[in-house]
């Protein structure tokens, strides 16, 4: 028979290597997952959904990404893998049929003051080699028009050993050129120190002169080492200091002192205080060191580069009438177009890479940028946008990529853009695979599978598998909420006042002037690029009565988590401790409490060079992260480790009433279920929320801030169809409470849950920055007169 069917030209045998069209993942167990077995097809596009915290992401990012990674990591040598990431082999009993994975997710770029969207596409590499080579007057090779080389001269001699007793005096000098601008250090940006925020100049020393926040008189390393240094008259008022006395009370290099037979270091004021507090992160700072900084250094635009972080030689040097800084400061759009005029063929492979790169921003509709924009400015959706620029157009087939909601910024106008591309990457034969919550993006897909049925411990299942039609006819959370239709608002607030915005010009706001009101839910809106976030980050009045919540990262360690975060640990604590009549310290894994083997951490990490370390349960306190004589102490029937060990909802309950009552643990808990982390587990490290998870703890912490006026940066970020209805709720509370919320925003349900709407545009960048409409979200629909009135219109299909 076989011999037959080899013969027969009717039914030729499959190929062996054509059998390999699915990757196949069983028992997976990553996180929350509870042994998901799935089979993706190859070459196809497939979309994971799910309510915020079913287990997407474990999927997709934690088990199937991170294996394909680790094992591409394998192939080379160990001496390679000493410098690259270790990734622990994912939990899973088979992952099978994988192929290469490019990872293109929402980690923000870094936020380094010397990274801009030119360096970290690779765009400014290539202009600067353009400069070097087209560039009139010739100033120096590449690195000399490059803001992170300075110029460096230096000259020396060094003895060559010739043996038996040879020697050589060798003379070299060595010249480096570089594009620096000396003065703010390629930073675009220099600090003034407002001195009369350190100290009162009309006080000496020993009558307590400084004003700087935890600087006690009686202080041995801060206050105590001036005024006893011997460098300096302790009382006499600082503003009748000779000039030399001046000099080394502020600049002075650091020196060696004795105060009371006590070796010190006396260093002058400003290079003390920028180690002490400018070289930390601004938000990592406590809130009253951080009010302090911003009130003391202002910072200011260089006033020798303009901002431009290049030295003059640099700017000096041009293409026509262009220098590399001008190049930089257009927008991507009009710079692709200056490029396209440039014909040299000595540089002609180099003029065609730069257009190739240029174009692709434009496509992917980020043409709005410039590349002298700083990294950390971009939004989440921003930021990987310009990750996956390095991709489009690539010759690579049959590798799989990996989307984190690439929708997220979105304007409903843009998304149709976005899904070309996916399906662009697909028909090349790439395997897509994205996780996403927006109906218009999983109507796209090949192949849809939901997980979930809830959240947390509540997911972690697949309930379905199969076409976007089956999802529609399937009775899952996302099938049954996929065709939802918010409907516009009847009746809307009335405003009890207005907060005016007058001649508006940030970035490429174009002298608005508008009254956003007071009292009512307002939505911003407009295309990526048009000035949204310019226009209420930038121009709404900064001050005490203003609470905004952005997209920032979270920052937190394994250690961190949802009740170090909230401060909820705080009352927690004083509440054991009181019970008890013991210290609080010891209720804090981070503190007095640890357990000793593992320092509080639960597990042992042992490093293996270049292999995955391996993370062990702490024989010791099994994991509970505490003293064994900690968990005597009980508070309402329960331990430390037991309460950290509850879910939210579980929490809120027990400190609600009866004899474990404790309010201001209460009011937190309230605060977190209304963002809807009733599933959350207090000690779940923050580490392994998703993205979603963590812009709503963040929500829930701002939530107790005393401001009337809540600025919330894309709350919809990372929420399933059915969560957004939940925070629509939270935010008509947030109104009634007599707060005024206003939203930047691209959901059509929040737009059509709208008081007022303001409109940005008519495009993006240059094209953008004008208000295109003021009104309700009813005579918005009923106009049609811009983008997001056709598409707010066909949402709810009127």
């Amino acid at each position: 028979m076989s011999m037959a069917k080899r013969t027969d030209p009717q039914s030729p045998a499959p190929h062996a290597a054509d059998s390999h069209d699915l990757i196949r993942v069983h028992g997976a167990r990553v996180n929350n997952l509870k042994d998901v077995s799935i089979e993706i097809p190859k070459r196809r596009l497939t979309v994971f959904t799910g309510v915020s915290g079913s287990g997407k992401s474990s999927l997709v990012f934690g088990t199937i990404a991170a294996e394909s990674q680790r094992l591409i990591n394998e192939t080379y040598s160990a001496f390679v893998q000493g410098f690259m990431p270790t990734l622990a082999r994912p939990e899973a009993d088979v992952l099978d049929g994988l192929t290469t994975v490019i990872t293109v997710d929402q980690q923000r770029l870094g936020a380094d003051p010397r990274s801009t969207v030119g360096t970290a596409t690779d765009a400014n590499a290539m202009l600067r080699i353009l400069f070097s080579r087209l560039g009139k007057p010739y100033i120096g090779s590449p690195q000399a028009f490059s803001f992170n080389v300075a110029s460096v001269q230096a000259s020396g001699a060094f003895k060559v050993d010739r043996g038996a007793d040879r020697t050589r005096t060798v003379k070299r000098t060595f010249t480096r050129t570089g594009g620096m601008c000396t003065r703010c250090e390629g930073r675009g940006t220099v600090s003034d120190i407002d001195l009369t925020q350190l100290y009162d100049d009309s006080k000496s020393l020993s009558e307590g002169a400084f004003t700087i926040p935890g600087w006690k008189s009686d202080s041995f390393w801060t206050v105590r080492v001036y005024a006893e240094s011997g460098l300096l008259d302790p009382d006499k008022p600082i503003r009748k200091f000779t000039k030399k006395e001046m000099q080394d009370f502020l600049y002075r290099e650091p020196t060696k002192v004795k105060v009371e037979g006590v070796n010190l270091t006396y260093e002058g004021l400003i290079p003390k205080i920028q180690k002490s507090f400018l070289s930390k992160d601004k938000e990592a700072l406590q809130p009253h060191i951080r009010e302090f900084v911003e009130r003391a250094v202002a910072f200011t635009t260089c006033p020798d580069c303009e901002g431009s972080r290049l030295s003059a030689e640099a700017r000096s040097s041009k293409i026509g009438k262009l220098s590399i800084a001008d190049a930089c400061a257009m927008q991507i759009s009009d710079l692709a177009e200056w490029v396209r005029g440039l014909d040299d063929p000595s540089v002609a492979p180099l003029l065609a890479a730069l257009q190739r790169t240029l174009d692709s921003f434009v496509e992917i509709g980020l043409g709005y940028l410039s590349l002298d924009r700083p990294s950390g400015t971009l939004s989440g959706g921003e930021a990987q946008r310009v990750k996956m620029i390095r991709h489009l157009g690539s010759s690579l087939t049959d590798v799989t990529y990996v989307f984190d909601e690439p929708t997220i910024g979105l304007h409903p106008h843009d998304i149709q853009r976005m899904n070309d591309l996916l399906l662009r990457l697909r028909d090349k034969g790439n395997t897509v695979l994205v996780v996403e919550h927006k109906p218009q993006t999983i109507a796209i897909a090949d192949h849809v599978v939901d997980l979930g049925p809830g959240a947390g411990t509540g997911g972690g299942t697949v309930c379905f598998e199969g076409t976007v039609e089956g999802l529609r006819a399937g009775d899952t959370i996302t099938g049954r909420h996929l065709d939802d239709r918010a409907a516009v608002k009847e009746k809307v607030r009335k405003p009890t006042g207005a907060l005016e915005i007058r001649g508006a010009s940030a970035h490429n706001l174009q002298g608005v002037d508008v009254d956003i009101p007071l009292g009512v839910l307002t939505v911003v809106t407009g295309v990526a690029g048009s000035g949204k976030s310019s226009l209420v980050h930038g121009s709404v009045p900064a001050g005490a009565d203003v609470v905004s919540v952005d997209q920032g990262a979270i920052r937190g360690s394994r250690r961190s988590n949802p009740a170090t975060y909230t401060g909820l640990l705080d009352p927690i604590r004083k509440a054991f401790a009181k019970a008890n009549g013991v210290k609080p310290a010891l209720f804090s894994p981070n503190s007095e409490g640890a357990c000793p083997t593992c320092n509080g951490a639960g597990v042992i990490y042992t490093d293996l060079a270049m292999m995955a370390g391996v993370a062990t349960i702490c024989e010791e306190c099994e994991g509970k992260r505490f003293q064994a004589s900690v968990l005597d102490h009980r508070f309402g029937g329960r331990d430390i480790s037991e309460v950290l060990a509850m879910s939210v909802t579980e929490a809120e309950e027990f400190f609600g009433a009866g004899e474990a009552r404790t309010p201001a643990a209460h009011r937190i808990l309230e605060r977190l279920a209304d963002v809807g982390l009733g599933y959350l587990s207090l000690g779940q490290p923050l580490t392994t929320l998703s993205g979603g998870e963590r812009q709503r703890l963040k929500l829930a912490t701002h939530m107790a801030d005393k401001g009337g006026v809540y600025v919330l940066d894309e709350p919809t970020t990372g929420l399933h169809l059915a969560d957004v209805e939940q925070l629509l709720g939270l935010l008509d509370r947030l109104v009634d409470s007599g707060k005024s919320v206003i939203v930047v925003e691209h959901h059509q349900a929040v737009m059509a849950h709208a008081d007022w709407i303001i409109d940005l545009g008519p495009g993006a960048g240059h094209d953008g920055g004008r208000i295109v409409f003021e009104g309700t979200p009813a005579d918005l629909v009923a106009a049609r007169s811009t983008l997001t009135g056709e598409h707010l219109a066909a949402y709810v299909g009127s």
